[in-house]
């Protein structure tokens, strides 16, 4: 009589502990998820970065009288137009914001494009003296700008320039600084094999550069343009000698706000605040574009 024995029972693996994944996604919060007290930092830095701002707003709707008090003011007042209306009939306001604006933008303009262009050309291009060149360009970022303000004035005298734009712009039309910032980015960011590829298909440089190197040194031409804008707009130290204040630029009319025995802080902040919201309008308008750009030139791949 025969016996049936039955097959060995194969051994069924357990099932995973469902516990597993759920260490991995605590694990994976912590890492990615900030605590209270980096948002408590976060706060506090932003509070410190807007309060320059709102001082200026309360100080620009106020009286020398009462900022002189104690304790002083943290609160606007309705009194904020009426300064800003006696700024714009003590300085023509109105006339320099589009002067900064003409200058700054052309100053930013050519500078990025310049920049980028004599950055290609140190980064990629091999020629004769190319190191040298380089040298001295980063060489005149040592040399003090007060010390061209008396032959550049008898320049600009020459050409009968005192009291135009032109004065402010084409001086400072190219940054040995852009020059050197686009260099060292171009020379890492923008690989080789690109440009051969480029000349492989028979394009020329001015071809390549506007097909091949703009599109890698977008986020390095965006920061480029906003640092070249506001030094521009800031920029006092020139215009002060090259214009007059009947056609300025802002910084210099704010230099004529609040004349007399005692300034009048009110007038001379509410000036400020007029002259500073381009500023935070071209911030507003491309700072999403240049963390765009700048968080799209860090990926790789």
């Amino acid at each position: 009589m025969t016996t049936l024995t039955s097959a060995p029972e194969q051994a069924v693996p357990a099932p995973a502990s469902a516990s597993a994944p759920r260490r991995r996604g605590r694990r994976a919060r912590k890492v990615t998820s900030a605590g209270p007290l980096t948002h408590v930092l976060l706060g506090l830095t932003a509070l410190l970065s807007v309060f320059p701002l709102y001082w200026t707003a309360v100080a620009a709707s106020k009286t020398n009288a009462e900022l002189a008090g104690t304790p002083p003011p943290f609160l606007p007042d309705a009194d904020l137009f009426t300064n800003i209306g006696r700024a714009m009939e003590e300085a023509p306001i109105g006339l320099a914001i589009v002067n900064s604006v003409i200058v700054a933008g052309c100053i930013t303009v050519g500078t990025v494009l310049c920049s980028t262009l004599a950055g290609f050309a140190f980064a990629k291009l091999r020629f004769r003296g190319n190191k040298a060149l380089l040298g001295l360009v980063v060489g005149t970022m040592m040399v003090p700008t007060q010390l061209a303000i008396i032959p550049l004035f008898i320049l600009i005298a020459q050409l009968q320039w005192v009291d135009h734009l032109q004065a402010v712009v084409l001086p400072t039309l190219v940054s040995a600084f852009g020059v050197f910032f686009m260099r060292q980015f171009l020379s890492q960011a923008l690989p080789d094999e690109l440009l051969e590829a480029a000349r492989m298909d028979g394009a020329s440089t001015l071809r390549t550069f506007w097909s091949v190197v703009v599109p890698v040194a977008r986020p390095a031409m965006a920061v480029l343009a906003m640092l070249t804008f506001l030094t521009a707009w800031n920029d006092f130290f020139w215009p002060i000698i090259a214009l007059t204040t009947e056609n300025p630029t802002v910084q210099v009319a704010l230099a004529g706000l609040g004349g007399g025995y005692v300034p009048d802080t009110a007038v001379i902040m509410a000036g400020t605040l007029v002259g500073t919201l381009p500023v935070l309008v071209v911030f507003v308008v491309l700072g999403k574009q240049i963390v765009g750009g700048i968080m799209q030139g860090a990926v790789k791949g």
